[in-house]
């Protein structure tokens, strides 16, 4: 079973949320990431995208979102948001399994 079969078959609610680092140059680069460029997901994975924006109002109604940056270590040292773990996309399969089913994940 690969990765994002597993993801799919959880039961835990995931969101993808795109940030602009606004304070900072910093960017993802995604030469640092050739392995998964070209993945596709499987089809009982569906994925919520959602806005920063958006985010913010779940977090103001109360939501408590579990924040998973999913860049490099490098890059997460450079900047990440406040509260936000990392676990790198090449290692994320080692890390699923902590992840909580009972409330919602943010991978950016």
């Amino acid at each position: 079973m690969t990765l994002l079969g597993t993801l799919g078959k959880a039961t835990m609610a995931v969101a993808f949320a795109v940030f602009a680092f606004t304070a900072s140059s910093t960017q993802a680069d995604p030469s640092r990431y050739p392995q998964f460029v070209q993945q596709t997901l499987p089809k009982e994975v569906k994925p919520e995208f959602i806005s920063v924006d958006e985010l913010a109002q779940e977090i103001k109604n109360g939501v408590k979102p579990m924040i998973i940056d999913v860049r490099t270590a490098e890059e997460f040292r450079e900047a990440h948001i406040l509260g936000a773990v990392s676990a790198p996309l090449a290692q994320f399969r080692n890390y699923i399994k902590s992840v909580p089913r009972d409330r919602l994940a943010v991978l950016y």
